[in-house]
């Protein structure tokens, strides 16, 4: 025995619902909202790729290097005299702007502060850092417990991603799609995109390729002779087997 089903006009309705709510669903599977962890209350697509989620970006910022000069020493160590030197040739290589030294006052090695700043202007004067381009500035430190100290500071290009440790999303178990479509949460990535950006010399080679250096013109002559006269063109050490065993105990 044949039953029939009518479903009277409501039927036509409920299935353009249906079909829109599907329609719906299809068109945003490719995408996923989150909230936005920067700022609280909104929203925002979620990158799966870890590399568009945390973009290591270029941006001013500075390097310091801090001198302690004790109250009865107005002299710099050797120790600190290779270390302005060392900031001097980096400062020629990846400054934007000028050097600008803090000296304390008001503390027990003021005296003794002003008498070192004469030796580091010296050892910039010597290293090419021309003089416009050192300011010298007086500072009162804040806190009397923390020792003052003479800053060199500089500004330079860095590069950054970040900040870690944002967690819009709980890891686990829920009935948020995020879980269910095993996507990357939001963290991953950040320390390894952190670090790489951390660790780059030279910011710029993030963005594009460096221009091509002048060649060793006495190994190429060497090699191309070598070829030329059809002897083997590969480097000859002394002792190539130096390196594979251990000289302790022989």
């Amino acid at each position: 025995m044949l039953q029939c089903f009518t479903f009277g006009r409501r039927a036509p309705r409920a299935a353009l619902r249906i079909l829109s709510v599907v329609a719906a669903a299809a068109a945003l599977s490719g995408c996923y909202v989150v909230k936005n962890p920067y700022v609280p209350g909104t929203t925002v697509e979620y990158p799966n790729d870890y590399r568009k989620r945390h973009k290591i970006a270029l941006r001013d910022g500075s390097h310091t290097m801090e001198v302690f000069i004790g109250q009865s020493r107005g002299s710099l160590t050797p120790t600190q005299r290779a270390e302005v030197l060392s900031f001097a040739k980096v400062w020629k290589d990846e400054a934007t702007g000028g050097v600008v030294i803090d000296v304390p006052t008001g503390t027990p090695n003021q005296v003794a502060a002003s008498q070192a700043l004469r030796e580091i202007n010296s050892i910039f004067a010597a290293s090419g850092v021309p003089m416009q381009s050192v300011a010298v500035r007086n500072y009162t430190p804040e806190n009397p417990q923390k020792f003052p100290t003479l800053r060199l500071k500089y500004s330079k290009i860095i590069a950054d991603a970040g900040p870690c440790g944002l967690w819009p999303q709980d890891l686990g178990p829920s009935f948020d799609p995020f879980y269910n479509e095993n996507r990357n949460y939001w963290n991953m990535g950040c320390a390894n995109q952190r670090n790489l950006a951390a660790m780059v010399v030279n910011p710029a080679d993030l963005v594009q390729p460096r221009g091509e250096s002048d060649i060793w013109t006495s190994r190429r002559t060497t090699v191309l002779e070598k070829y030329r006269t059809g002897q083997p063109t590969a480097t000859v050490y002394p002792n190539p087997t130096k390196g594979y065993l251990s000289d302790i105990g022989q």
